[in-house]
């Protein structure tokens, strides 16, 4: 399935979701800092060979908003493995051929569309002839005035022959009270969320860059997005906040986290009067709760969508709009309406509480409207969970770098419902299983199968990932896998790796 980030196709989700299991956010794997990565940041696997290709995941990112000279913006390429392989190396896998899930913002880095994968790319559409949107509010501004004139003529016709003298004309009142919107209402909840998200526009040096969206984190100016969302801007590129007001920012990137795909900026010369949205516990999250998302979907900003959890707990893999750094996430699915553009904005509970990040969406591969590369909302979006999200945003507003749970062996990142494979091999001939790391403290062995982690049913290595990335370091987990045949159960303490690279 794709996101809806700009990047590369995901790969097909598995065939049944793992249960569900309440653990904090996960992020992207990255070096141990004694070694290779326990869980190395893998390419986006591929399809199973031979099997039927499922609807890609693109990540809900940014609109783009920019074309590169070279002929428009770049869209993701699928990065999928096409075989199963060793494990992912401790660093970001190399760029992923074309057909990886892309992020759901369709840009650099915006909101939720649709793709190939996680954060796919939205390539921007060429001017629209003068017919357009020009036309079509002309044409309804034409309609407005025609059935006004209708109305009037009919009304001063229907008092003119009413008019004898003696007959008292009525009129309707100028008001029809005063509307409350109780704060738990759709309306209530937008109009105390909106002044506080943003819509972010990442350039790069070269002149590349797409839409996304963020919220305020906190009264410093710190603003939570995903990563794909800035991705173009990290690198001396230029970051601009708007808020519904239309008061323009400045902004800098002060963290990003490739693999978990969350990412905070900070406004230069921010506002005192900041409100910083009220962030709930996805913990708590059941299927069938209410969700509000609010994005700039194609660059419409501040726009409010509704719909409910669809499921908890989703394994989604996909990679940036460059295709070459894999995220993975136990993702929260929604049917609210996510587009490119909405990447990085909040997925807010009926009360108004944030409870995840709109990151991705999957998407079908024919396409959007007009035949544009990247199709729009069929009503399968992904959130990062915000438990996951905040414990993210912490760490890079701490130290800028970003801190991933890891259980120190190499998985294989072949589809498969069975389980999390340890490889034979590890990343570029590393041993599988990292010496005096976690899994071998544990007694795991390359060829081991492993098929749950405490209650979550783990079908494939993607999931293992995402879900070891709920938790922190030092978080102590229950590992069961398979050997020869034979069942065995076996705790684990989680290491760190701190950083991308």
């Amino acid at each position: 399935m794709s996101t809806e980030n700009e990047g590369t196709a995901v790969p097909p989700a598995p065939s049944a979701p793992p249960v569900p299991v309440d653990a904090p956010a996960a992020s992207t794997p990255q070096a141990s800092e004694a070694g290779a990565p326990t869980t190395p940041i893998p390419p986006v696997p591929p399809h199973a060979s031979g099997g039927a290709q499922g609807p890609e995941l693109v990540h809900a990112g940014p609109t783009r908003a920019y074309a590169s000279a070279e002929g428009g913006a770049q869209q993701g390429a699928s990065g999928a493995p096409q075989h199963p392989g060793p494990g992912p190396e401790s660093a970001w896998p190399p760029p992923q051929a074309p057909g990886t899930p892309l992020y759901a913002d369709g840009g650099a880095g915006g909101a939720a569309g649709a793709g190939g994968s996680w954060g796919s790319g939205y390539q921007q559409p060429a001017p629209k002839p003068k017919n357009g949107r020009g036309g079509l509010v002309a044409a309804v501004l034409v309609a407005a005035l025609v059935a006004g004139g209708v109305g009037g003529g009919l009304g001063y016709t229907l008092a003119k022959d009413n008019d004898n003298g003696s007959s008292t004309t009525l009129s309707a009142s100028d008001s029809g009270g005063s509307v409350k919107r109780a704060a738990g209402t759709v309306a209530g909840v937008a109009q105390k969320a909106l002044p506080s998200t943003v819509t972010i526009e990442a350039e790069s040096t070269s002149g590349e860059g797409g839409t996304g969206t963020g919220f305020v984190f906190d009264t410093q100016g710190h603003i939570v997005t995903n990563n794909h969302v800035v991705a173009d801007a990290v690198d001396g590129g230029k970051l601009t906040a708007t808020f519904p007001n239309g008061k323009k920012y400045d902004a800098e990137v002060v963290g990003h986290a490739q693999g978990y795909d969350v990412a905070v900026i900070k406004l230069k010369n921010a506002p005192s009067d900041l409100q910083p949205l009220t962030l709930g516990n996805s913990d708590q999250v059941a299927v069938g709760d209410s969700t509000i998302a609010i994005g700039a979907p194609f660059g419409l900003s501040n726009t409010v969508t509704t719909g409910i959890i669809s499921a908890k707990d989703r394994p989604v893999a996909s990679s940036d709009g460059s295709g070459s750094n894999a995220s993975y996430m136990s993702a929260l699915q929604t049917d609210a309406s996510i587009n490119p553009g909405n990447s990085g904005g909040p997925l807010l509970d009926a009360q108004g509480n944030v409870i995840g990040i709109n990151s991705a969406i999957q998407s079908t591969s024919g396409g959007g409207l007009g035949g544009t590369s990247q199709s729009g909302s069929i009503g399968l979006g992904f959130a990062i969970p915000i438990n996951q999200a905040k414990y993210v945003a912490q760490q890079l507003i701490k130290t800028g770098k970003p801190v991933y749970a890891k259980i120190g062996a190499s998985v294989s990142l072949e589809d498969s419902t069975g389980g999390a494979k340890i490889t034979t091999e590890g990343a570029g001939g590393s041993d599988p299983v990292e010496a005096g790391g976690p899994a071998a403290k544990a007694g795991l062995k390359p060829g081991d199968v492993i098929t749950k982690l405490d209650d979550h049913v783990i079908d494939s290595g993607p999931t293992l990932i995402g879900e070891i990335w709920t938790h922190k370091p030092g978080d102590k987990v229950k590992i069961t896998y398979e050997r020869g045949g034979q069942t065995h159960t076996v705790d684990l303490t989680l290491g760190a790796r701190t950083g991308d690279s």
